[in-house]
Parts: C-alpha cells; structure tokens; sequence
C-alpha cells in the first residue's frame, strides 16, 4: 500500500481520482483545468504521448522519474520535494476560526492560492478534494486543502497564507485541521514540499510530519 505513493499521481489517477484522468499506454495526466501533473509506469519513450497531451496544456509537470519527451517539448526545470507523511491526528488548540470553503469562494481560493504559489492550482483544482480557510471581513486569508487522492492517501495542498498575514499561526492551524479531516475519512495524510522550503520543512516537522523520499516535479514546456 505504502509503496503506491512512489508514484502517487499514477495511482491517484488509477483510484479515487480516475474520473479526472486522461490516459495514454503508459502514461495518466489529470485533465489540465484540474490539475497540471502526469506521470508513467514503465520506463521507455513516450515522446508521441507527451507530444498528445501538450495539445491539451503548454505548461505542466511530470511526476516522479525524468521523462524522455520530443523536440516539441522543453524540460524546463526540476522541482525536487520531500514527500512528508504523518501517521497521527494533531492535537492543537484551534484559536482562529476554520471553514470549509464552498462554491461561493473558488474565485477567492484561486486568486489567493496563485498569488502566492503561481502555476499549480487551476479553476477545477477545488473539485479535486476539501478545502478550508480562515477568514478576515469575509475573504479568505489563509487556505489548505486536498489535492491528489488515492484509496488509502491524500494529499495535503495548497496550504498558503496571503503575504499581508503571515506569522500568526494560520499556516499550522489550517495543516492541522485538514489532517484530521483526512483521518476522519479513514485515509493518511501526506504532502510534497520543496527541499529548499526550510521554513515550511520545520513547521510540518513540529506537527509530526516525517520525510518519506524525495520525489521530482519535472516542468514541461510545448516550443
């Protein structure tokens, strides 16, 4: 079970997510409105499936091991993350109201979300999982929620706090909340930070959080 997240875009898309996929011989995307990731089972090329899919979205990211891809593709970067998992509920005194976001705040959520962390989340990401945010005059401040979704797994995502409201705690209040949802649906939590995020490192390391493997987020351009 465990050994699915190696390759958790994959099963994600095999498994809760399978509504959302688009599929190749060996290789899942999302669908790009929901979310820009892919991924493949076997090694080998797959130039003319990544050259289908860049029809769909210009800008996206394979998920794991490097990818081969054609002429008509440019490996832009590499992302390489920590892939953290926690194995128990947080216990935490929440001090700041939390609240799962509805239809009437997607905009919101998107504006926020890619005002501080650009190019991940699309129109659609919400209907991927649970969303929750704390709020000041009726907007969202600060968010977190769920992104990839496997039988046993979910991914922690999206967690970011508007630049005019960090350091007050939100950040580890919104992680702690969204995790003991995602164990009051029988399901363990994880999540993908960058390896450079030292600061976003130590806040899930005090909330129990453990460093699994380091996985790559490959960023793919079409010429």
């Amino acid at each position: 079970m465990a050994e699915n997240l190696d390759n958790p875009v994959w099963h994600s898309l095999s498994e809760t997510h399978k509504k959302f996929s688009i599929v190749y011989d060996h290789l899942k995307f999302y669908t790009p409105d929901h979310c820009p990731f892919g991924a493949f089972d076997v090694d080998g090329d797959m130039f003319a499936e990544i050259d289908e899919y860049a029809k769909l979205a210009d800008n996206f990211f394979i998920v794991g091991k490097k990818p081969l891809s054609s002429n008509k593709i440019v490996l832009k970067s590499e992302l390489v993350c920590l892939q953290m998992i926690i194995e128990n509920k947080v216990d935490l005194n929440f001090t700041a109201p939390i609240i799962r976001l509805n239809d009437e705040f997607t905009d919101q959520l998107f504006d926020l979300v890619n005002l501080v962390q650009p190019g991940y989340f699309k129109r659609n990401t919400v209907m991927m999982g649970d969303y929750y945010g704390i709020f000041q005059n009726d907007t969202p401040i600060a968010v977190s929620g769920e992104r990839m979704k496997m039988n046993h797994f979910t991914e922690v995502s999206a967690v970011v706090t508007h630049p005019l409201h960090t350091g007050k705690g939100y950040a580890r209040q919104l992680v702690a909340f969204t995790v003991n949802k995602i164990f009051d649906q029988n399901r363990i939590p994880y999540l993908h930070v960058a390896e450079k995020n030292v600061g976003a490192i130590r806040l899930y390391q005090t909330l129990g959080f453990k460093t699994r493997r380091k996985i790559s987020f490959w960023n793919l351009v079409k010429t």
